[in-house]
């Protein structure tokens, strides 16, 4: 949803076309090492009971067995000797022994890694059946009182704007509805940034609060999105932004098609053909 609102074009390149760069992004890999080895260490300390020292050590590990042989762009700090420092950084911050925001006790585990799956009262309009919205957030804590979704997230950059980009963020408003729908409604969310440069960490926490209506207008506007994303399939046509989303983040992934007459070359050169599957998080070829 996302990409679509960003663009219908690119989303029906990368999620209907399933046009995936031939070479991972840096960002999402050194992320991806990163949540997991959180969730190791804290899995093994929350749920198995192992000291705050051997868990931190366990999450490191599976850190680095996760990054594997991923060469990191010269430019790039988030290399392996520093995603794994930012790692440790992390739980010298926020210490397991310490910790504030612990993870929910629920129904029948800890609140470690929660995912969801709701179906929509819209139906895929080719198989009939509803479509599916699904979310995966890093924890379910208790906190000050109270039940919050916490995200964990590694940046280039911190500042006085960082906390407040997350008030209205589409993604915690969608895992709160997930969250409430599964029986677990939240307050808000809490965010943990850490910034990984060449030669220093920094970390800030910021907490947004999701009330009702902020839940109810968010799914009331998915409901109209994902009915133009429908009438774009049925039409045959995905609209182009052309404009500020072309040059977010560094550039799209497909810019150069956009700026050929004939993109299917640039699509069948730059990119692999590659499915995610977000029920069962898998991806295969395609």
């Amino acid at each position: 949803m996302a990409a679509f609102r960003a663009c219908p074009r690119k989303m029906a390149w990368e999620h209907i076309h399933h046009f995936k760069p031939r070479t991972p992004n840096v960002h999402l890999h050194a992320g991806g090492a990163y949540a997991h080895g959180l969730e190791v260490a804290r899995r093994a300390f929350f749920e198995r009971g192992e000291p705050a020292e051997d868990s931190v050590a366990m999450g490191l590990q599976a850190l680095m067995q996760f990054y594997g042989s991923f060469e990191c762009p010269e430019d790039s700090p988030k290399s392996l000797e520093r995603t794994a420092g930012a790692l440790l950084y992390y739980f010298e911050r926020y210490p397991l022994e310490e910790e504030k925001a612990i993870p929910s006790h629920l129904a029948d585990r800890r609140g470690i890694e929660f995912s969801f799956t709701e179906p929509l009262p819209i139906d895929h309009p080719e198989t009939g059946e509803p479509l599916l919205y699904c979310g995966r957030m890093d924890q379910i804590v208790d906190f000050a009182g109270a039940r919050y979704g916490e995200d964990d997230k590694t940046t280039s950059q911190l500042g006085a704007s960082w906390p407040r980009q997350w008030d209205l963020r589409s993604q915690f408003t969608g895992y709160c509805w997930g969250a409430a729908r599964a029986g677990y409604p939240l307050q808000g969310f809490i965010i943990r940034g850490v910034s990984i440069l060449k030669t220093k960490y920094d970390t800030l926490e910021a907490i947004t609060y999701r009330p009702q209506f902020m839940i109810d207008r968010w799914e009331a506007q998915l409901l109209r999105d994902v009915k133009r994303a429908i009438q774009c399939w049925e039409e045959g046509y995905w609209d182009y932004n052309l404009d500020e989303s072309c040059q977010a983040f560094g550039g799209c992934i497909f810019r150069k098609a956009c700026m050929s007459d004939d993109p299917q070359p640039w699509l069948e050169v730059d990119f692999i053909r590659r499915k995610w599957d977000p029920v069962t998080r898998k991806e295969t070829d395609l």
